[in-house]
């Protein structure tokens, strides 16, 4: 009867090329088979963990590119060389400008210095402009091992912190009002402190 190919249970002659009118082959089946546990956050596509964990790594590459591992962090300016010299910071040398206006400070720093047991090198303008790229060194540049900064991308993933508080800066050149703004950040519940590589005060 015409038609009857269609009703359920209808017997099909062999050698058809359809395929099954009836049933899935097994195929529902296997759909609900399990596909193995969840990956975490930062591993998903998409996902805001995954795309600060993907900043993050290119940031950290981008950084050891550009600076290799002996590399050295600078201060720069007077107030900022004789501070860190005064609080005893680590340092591996000062560089004082040849022919530089002197003042307190600058004296100050230099008998530190030379207290220390420092290596002190004069040098012209133009050498100290290219070391401190192009920042605001007024004739004083002193030499210290890098500090160990994080990512930002890293202060938004701490714990117990569903909005953490971070504050950006920027031209903070005084590492005195750095040191005061850290202070207030972390009285306030700060997370952290977002500071730029050039041209601002470091820790």
């Amino acid at each position: 009867m015409a038609g009857n190919s269609q009703r359920r249970g209808a017997m099909r002659k062999t050698g058809t090329k359809k395929g099954a009118v009836v049933g899935s082959g097994g195929q529902r089946r296997k759909g609900l088979q399990g596909k193995g546990p969840t990956p975490k956050a930062s591993e998903r596509t998409g996902h805001p963990a995954a795309r600060r964990a993907k900043a993050a790594d290119k940031a950290k590459a981008k950084t050891s590119a550009r600076r290799p591992k002996d590399a050295k962090d600078v201060l720069l300016g007077r107030n900022p060389v004789v501070e860190a010299l005064r609080a005893g910071v680590p340092a591996s040398a000062l560089y004082v400008q040849q022919f530089v206006d002197t003042d307190d400070r600058v004296r100050e720093a230099v008998q530190i210095a030379a207290d220390k047991g420092m290596p002190l090198l004069e040098v012209p303008r133009t050498e100290l402009d290219r070391m401190s790229g192009g920042g605001v060194h007024q004739g004083l540049l002193l030499t210290v091992p890098p500090y160990d900064y994080v990512e930002p991308a890293d202060l938004l993933d701490t714990p117990g912190r569903t909005q953490p508080l971070i504050v950006a800066l920027d031209g903070v050149t005084d590492p005195r009002n750095l040191g005061a703004i850290v202070r207030s950040v972390a009285a306030f519940g700060g997370s952290g402190v977002v500071i730029p590589e050039r041209r601002s005060a470091g820790v």
